[in-house]
């Protein structure tokens, strides 16, 4: 092999892909609890080739990941930076990545006399409380406003569409300023789903 060849072999291994992420979180791992991305600062190494899409999916060069647990893991290190772009974070590199909507989508829903728990595609769980407020987002690709939960530190997860209409159902209606609204209850708190001209 040149000498070329195997400068452009050890420039190849160098760049960041999932497979080097993983190896890095595998002390990670071991512990309990969300890593503590916020408290790592490593070197930017650039963008790798992985977007969220917007069902949820994820995706390396074009193609879906398909082990759930390497998902999974990819979203502990997930963060949400001041510049607006989403990044994977480990304690000793830190790459760009895309995210088309939402990082997460709220998947199905538990509810009790109390209010409502959402779970995520990831299994995360939040209450819809005044600390994860249901909010209506401007998107992009729709006219209309786009229900989203705070999951954790600027990471939201938007609803699916059959949990958006399961809870359409649980909605109460309630008519302001010729507009109905479409509210939910949960924690003694009011969060509004929807609204439509009266």
């Amino acid at each position: 092999m040149s000498n070329e060849s195997s400068s452009k072999g050890k420039q190849d291994s160098d760049k960041p892909n999932p497979g080097k992420l993983a190896e890095s979180l595998k002390i990670i791992k071991k512990s309990k609890g969300l890593p503590p991305v916020h408290d790592w600062n490593p070197d930017f190494c650039g963008d790798i080739d992985m977007e969220i899409k917007r069902d949820g999916s994820w995706h390396y060069m074009g193609s879906p990941i398909a082990r759930e647990s390497m998902v999974k893991l990819f979203s502990t290190i997930l963060r949400h930076d001041a510049d607006e772009k989403f990044y994977l974070v480990t304690p000793v590199e830190k790459v760009g990545i895309r995210v088309e909507s939402t990082p997460f989508v709220i998947t199905s829903f538990e509810q009790d006399d109390q209010g409502i728990t959402f779970i995520t595609n990831v299994g995360d769980s939040v209450r819809l409380d005044d600390t994860h407020p249901l909010l209506l987002n401007q998107s992009e690709s729709s006219a209309e406003p786009v229900p989203c939960i705070n999951i954790r530190d600027r990471l939201d997860a938007c609803l699916h569409r059959n949990v958006y209409y399961q809870l359409i159902e649980l909605a109460e209606e309630r008519v302001r300023d010729k507009k109905t609204e479409f509210v939910l209850c949960s924690e003694g708190q009011e969060f509004v789903l929807g609204v439509i001209d009266a």
